[in-house]
């Protein structure tokens, strides 16, 4: 128990040279790698994004209009027998 009390106003040495530098170890030193990669990623997706919406105002603009399928003749004469009127040559 004697040696008990010889150390207990003593501090250790690696505690006592140290002193403030442990605040100054745990402030934050730049941004965080995470939140850079994020930031890139989120970055890429808008540009992407914005791009295609551009890209699709363009061609609604300059683009004619898409052709119609041509109808099949079969098609036309039921469309003509619901109407009431007779294909040519019936």
């Amino acid at each position: 128990m004697a040696e008990e009390s010889d150390f207990a106003d003593k501090v250790p040495p690696s505690f006592y040279e140290m002193g403030n530098k442990i605040i100054y170890e745990t402030e934050a030193k730049g941004l965080n790698p995470g939140l850079i990669v994020l930031l890139v990623v989120v970055g890429l997706l808008l540009i992407f994004l914005v791009g295609n919406y551009i890209l699709y105002l363009y061609a609604q603009k300059t683009l004619p209009p898409r052709k119609k399928k041509p109808v099949s003749k079969k098609k036309m004469k039921r469309e003509r027998l619901k109407q009431g009127v007779s294909a040519p040559g019936e």
